[in-house]
């Protein structure tokens, strides 16, 4: 569309990142409420999420109809975080950008590296606060005060009232907030059940993916345009143009003839944009297949990546599909260099035993079983080294990413491959995921953009293979 709003400079870009005083403040119903409605005023919409989240930006997705990607300047460093950026921002009017719990709230509570406010400063974005002011009035202020002064840098250009009582509730805390913080209160949205975001519960993406939240984003639209003042939400996203130096998707070799067949269905869809274009970038050609609607890995395919998802969630499917389960593991075991993160590990092993105590066979590479359970089993950034039996990082080589997951694995009698890597998180190091020749497995997602090398790695391991198969 490319709509200017007036007195908007031909060289200016909008963007906008939207924080939260905390987590449950109300920051991913805001921002996708603007999203929809931006969308329906027919602004091209690019969502962007702070830290390692994969449910946020498929929201962001369903409502934009454009890839949202991942902003972290703790896995990726402040200047390729920006490249991301700029890279995705490419053909949009406006992007929007969802925080990650407080805003302050990142890698370590003694820095903002890692958080929604160090990634405002990267991108150089102003930021919209949302503050949850139910059972509050002129206290709000007090919070909205608190976050301008923690970090002097930070650049928040307005608030969102979220959770107001009434329209009367919102001028009570938007006349305190103005005198007392200089900047606007924007809109409101109301203290109403139907406008909550639905919990965040396995199985939920691939709702969204078949559009049952559809009606769901279009009412928080129409709740923002009415609540909201969109053409100063505009106003403040105005920005200067945001200067680049590319690093990451630098010109690299054209296409060499590999093939990756990546796993992409509602059982495995988590996969980090960047690592696909990583690869991409260093020559390989992405081709997609869906073993739960059957499909083979491809036979053209040289290499094979599996990401995370939720293989818990249609176990008994991914039962049933004995070719394709054999298919995997008949690739697997004549060479091909394999990454399974994840969804992708629990996939590679003997079963998967639901929360009920229902077992469901799975591919039987990796000995042993994955047991859900309802509660986190882990949560949190890891910083990984590989090992001399890891063909995409070897031994002296770091990455990072991040684990996310509801299940433990339990080894099986028979011996399994040495580790993957060791994983350093919050609560220590430890060995992690399991590598033989040609497979890599675990519970890590890693972000390539940590470590480029990682995709030329495996591009040069799938040369070898199509060589190998050739002669």
């Amino acid at each position: 569309m490319n709509e200017r709003h007036p007195g908007m400079s031909p060289s200016a870009q909008r963007r906008l990142v939207i924080a939260g005083t905390g987590s449950g403040a109300g920051k991913t119903t805001a921002t996708i409420g603007i999203m929809a409605a931006l969308k329906a005023k027919g602004y091209t919409v690019q969502g962007f999420k702070c830290g390692p989240d994969y449910i946020d930006p498929a929201y962001h997705t369903a409502v934009t109809g454009r890839p949202s990607r991942n902003l972290d300047s703790w896995m990726l460093g402040p200047e390729a975080a920006k490249e991301v950026f700029v890279r995705g921002s490419a053909g949009a009017d406006i992007s929007v950008v969802e925080g990650v719990m407080g805003m302050y709230d990142g890698k370590s509570p003694l820095s903002d590296e890692g958080s929604t406010a160090h990634i405002s400063q990267i991108i150089e974005a102003p930021i919209l606060l949302v503050v949850n002011v139910q059972s509050m009035a002129r206290s709000a202020a007090a919070v909205v005060k608190g976050f301008q002064c923690l970090s002097p840098g930070v650049r928040i250009a307005g608030v969102i009232a979220n959770k107001a009582g009434s329209e009367g509730h919102y001028r009570i805390v938007k006349e305190a907030i103005e005198q007392e913080c200089g900047i606007p209160v924007i809109g409101y949205l109301k203290r109403e059940e139907q406008i909550e975001i639905p919990e965040r519960h396995l199985g939920l993406v691939p709702s969204i993916e078949r559009g049952e939240l559809d009606s769901f984003f279009a009412k928080l639209g129409s709740l923002v345009a009415e609540h909201l003042d969109m053409d100063m939400l505009l106003k403040i996203a105005e920005c200067g143009p945001l200067a680049c130096k590319p690093a990451l998707f630098v010109e690299r070799a054209k296409k060499r003839g590999i093939r990756i067949a990546v796993a992409k269905d509602a059982a495995f869809h988590f996969y980090y944009p960047e690592n696909l274009e990583l690869l991409e970038s260093y020559g390989a050609e992405i081709v997609y297949f869906s073993p739960l609607a059957g499909d083979k890995v491809p036979q053209e395919a040289d290499g094979l990546y599996i990401g995370g998802g939720f293989p818990e969630e249609f176990a008994e499917r991914l039962a049933g599909l004995d070719g394709v389960k054999a298919s995997v593991r008949e690739r697997i075991e004549a060479g091909m260099p394999t990454l399974a993160e994840c969804g992708g590990f629990m996939y590679l092993t003997e079963a998967i035993r639901d929360t009920q105590g229902n077992e469901y066979p799975m591919v039987g590479l990796i000995k042993g079983a994955v047991t859900m359970q309802t509660k986190l089993a882990a949560l949190g950034y890891r910083e990984i080294s590989g090992t001399e039996d890891n063909f995409l990082l070897g031994s002296g080589e770091a990455a990072r990413g991040h684990e996310f997951h509801y299940s433990t694995f339990q080894p099986g009698g028979e011996a399994n491959p040495p580790p993957a890597y060791s994983a350093k998180g919050r609560q220590g190091t430890k060995p992690e995921g399991f590598a033989t020749a040609n497979l890599v497995a675990g519970y890590t997602h890693i972000h390539f953009g940590s470590n480029p090398e990682i995709a030329a790695s495996w591009l040069q391991a799938c040369e070898e293979f199509k060589h190998r198969k050739r002669g």
